[in-house]
C-alpha cells in the first residue's frame, strides 16, 4: 500500500503520526479552536496532524442524541478549517450519495465502523481517489478486514488506512486485543489505533454511550509498542460538556504530554526494530 502526503503532511507506514479532533463538529469556532491547538501541538512536536471531526454521526444510541450541523454546513466548517489552519481534514461517510460532497472538501474519507462491509460505500469512496481510512468493525477479526480492502483496491485506490477501534465483549462493552496491530499490519496498511473509542462503553449510560478515559493512555502506549503507525484521538476543551462522546474525549491538557510520549515510544520501537534486521 502507498505511502501519501495530505497537504504536505506525510501518512503511512514510514513516521509516527496523529488524526484528532471533537467527535462531532459543535459549531465553527469550537472547531478552529480545537483544530489551531493540535496543530500548534503537533507542529511542536514535529508529528503530521490530521483534523477529524463529523458533520453527523449517524449511529446513535438516542433519537434525541445530538448528531452534528449536518454535511451542507458542517462541510462549510471543515473547508474553513482547511483553508484557515492550511491543515488536512477528515471526516466519515454514511451513504454514497454523501460521497462527491464530502470528497470535494475533505483529504481522507473514514468509513464508519459499523458500514466497513458495505460494499457500495467502499467502492465509491475508493473511486474518489482520495484516501480511505477504514475503521475495523466491532464484530469482525482483524484478518476479516483483508476483502474490505480488497474493495478500495479494485478501484484503482491503494491510499487506505486501517483504524483499530476495539471488539465488542459483552454487553456495553470493548476490549482491545493487541495482536490486531501486527495482524493489520500485515497488509501492508497504515494502522491507526483509535484511542478513544476503543474506551467507549456503547449504550453504557441507556440513552447514551458512556466511556472511560482512563484508559486511554495505556492502551495508545501498548498500540504503539504492538507496531501501529498512528493514533487517532478524540478531544475536546470540556469533555464532560462535549455533545457527543464526552466520557471517552480527552482533555486539551492531557494531550501533549501523551503525544510526546508515544512519538518517542514509536521511535524507540523502531530503532529496536531495525537493530533487529
Amino acid at each position: 500500500m502507498a505511502n501519501f502526503s495530505v497537504l504536505g503532511q506525510p501518512i503511512g507506514t514510514d513516521g509516527f503520526f496523529v488524526i484528532g479532533g471533537p467527535c462531532v463538529i459543535e459549531n465553527e469556532a469550537a472547531a478552529l479552536e480545537a483544530a489551531q491547538f493540535l496543530k500548534e501541538t503537533c507542529v511542536s512536536l514535529n508529528i503530521p496532524f490530521v483534523y477529524k471531526s463529523s458533520y453527523d454521526k449517524a449511529n446513535r444510541t438516542s433519537i434525541d442524541a445530538y448528531r452534528g450541523p449536518g454535511l451542507q454546513t458542517g462541510l462549510a466548517i471543515l473547508a474553513k478549517v482547511r483553508e484557515k489552519l492550511q491543515t488536512p481534514v477528515l471526516t466519515d461517510v454514511h451513504s454514497v450519495v454523501e460521497i462527491d460532497a464530502a470528497a470535494a472538501i475533505v483529504d481522507i474519507l473514514q468509513i464508519p465502523a459499523f458500514l466497513a462491509r458495505q460494499t457500495d460505500l467502499l467502492l465509491a469512496a475508493g473511486r474518489t481517489g482520495k484516501p480511505v481510512n477504514i475503521k475495523k468493525s466491532q464484530f469482525l477479526a482483524p484478518w476479516d478486514m483483508a476483502p474490505v480492502i480488497e474493495k478500495i483496491v479494485r478501484t484503482g485506490n491503494d491510499k487506505v488506512l486501517l483504524t483499530e477501534r476495539g471488539t465488542q465483549f459483552g454487553y456495553n462493552n470493548l476490549v482491545v486485543d493487541m495482536r490486531s496491530i501486527p495482524i493489520l499490519s500485515a497488509t501492508h496498511c497504515p494502522v491507526v489505533f483509535d484511542a478513544t473509542h476503543s474506551v467507549q462503553l456503547p449504550g453504557g449510560q441507556g440513552s447514551c454511550s458512556g466511556g472511560e478515559r482512563q484508559f486511554v493512555a495505556p492502551l495508545a502506549r501498548a498500540a504503539v509498542a504492538a507496531g501501529a503507525h498512528g493514533v487517532f484521538l478524540e478531544v475536546h476543551e470540556n469533555p464532560d460538556a462535549a455533545l457527543c462522546d464526552g466520557p471517552n474525549s480527552l482533555p486539551f491538557s492531557e494531550v501533549r504530554a501523551l503525544l510526546e510520549e508515544l512519538r518517542d515510544l514509536y521511535r524507540l520501537v523502531q530503532q529496536r526494530r531495525g537493530a533487529c534486521q
